[in-house]
């Protein structure tokens, strides 16, 4: 957003524009203002006079908390009182919900863990009705030949009624077999769909836990370094700095000119005077001394 023009009429105006300083270490000049490297943001005049301090980008309007908070919640106090009752009504609703989510699900997973159960035990049936057939074969060939060496031979009939027999139970069983690994097989493939979600969530949940880890971590390294927000309102005077120092998170433009001036300075790697930029916050280091001690707040 545009600034109000700071320097009225009878009032110096700002410096003329300095040409850019020569490259450091041979390297290449910066390139010119386009649509990828635009030209450098207006400045803002500093408080103190001589040189004003660059500032990428102005600082956002403050206002007072209890008059953001009248606006955000429409103007009125009935209107920002009727809504809590709404939102917590809404909250509950979502609650049990989720509940009766989970509840179904449980119920779903413990009704296929009882029809899987009983499937296998159908299964097991079947395994021992096949091997009572085949006991009961080995018992027949062993009687029919106890009776031949007696002399006493079955009609052709018996053999072919007995497998004919034989044949149909087999073929009966065979097809109750068929039929339980068919909905074994589906039962699995339902209790591994809900043990995926199920993973699913434990995954989430550990992801969530992580990020609200780093970002814990990131708001306490913040408040080393900025101070704590709870402490410092929006009001407090370092809140500008704040915003100087954070604007490449919140804007394109500034994140672009500031490694643009970054660029500037790249050298080679095996340069005797090179080094690298820090990949996080610089902490500061403990007091010094017992005096300065006593006006930094240890946390």
């Amino acid at each position: 957003m545009a600034l109000p023009p700071f320097f009225g009429q009878g009032r110096p105006g700002p410096p003329p524009p300095q040409p850019p300083p020569p490259a450091p270490f041979g390297c290449p000049p910066p390139p010119l203002p386009s649509p990828a490297f635009p030209p450098p943001l207006p400045q803002r005049p500093g408080p103190f006079p001589g040189a004003s301090a660059p500032f990428l980008q102005p600082p956002l309007a403050l206002q007072p908390r209890a008059s953001a908070e009248a606006s955000r919640g429409g103007g009125g106090g009935a209107g920002a009182g009727a809504g809590v009752p709404w939102r917590n009504l809404v909250c509950s609703y979502y609650k049990v919900s989720w509940a009766l989510l989970l509840l179904q699900e449980q119920e779903l997973k413990a009704a296929a863990d009882g029809v899987l159960s009983e499937v296998r035990k159908k299964q097991a049936d079947t395994k021992r009705m096949v091997d009572i057939l085949r006991a009961l074969e080995k018992l027949r060939k062993l009687r029919k030949e106890a009776a031949a060496r007696k002399g006493v031979c079955p009609p052709a009939s018996a053999d072919e009624t007995f497998e004919h027999h034989l044949q149909r139970l087999r073929k009966l069983i065979k097809k109750r077999s068929e039929l339980y690994e068919a909905e074994e097989r589906a039962l699995r493939v339902m209790l591994e769909g809900e043990q995926e979600e199920e993973r699913k969530r434990e995954l989430e949940k550990k992801q969530r836990k992580e990020k609200e880890k780093i970002l814990l971590q990131k708001r306490e390294i913040e408040s080393k370094l900025f101070g704590d927000p709870d402490e410092f309102p929006l009001a407090h005077l370092l809140e500008p700095f704040r915003q100087y120092y954070l604007q490449a998170e919140h804007s394109l433009p500034a994140l672009i000119q500031i490694r643009h001036d970054w660029d500037q300075y790249l050298v080679p790697s095996d340069h005797p005077k090179g080094n690298f930029i820090p990949q996080g916050w610089v902490l500061p280091p403990l007091p010094s001394n017992d005096i300065w001690a006593t006006a930094v707040k240890l946390h």
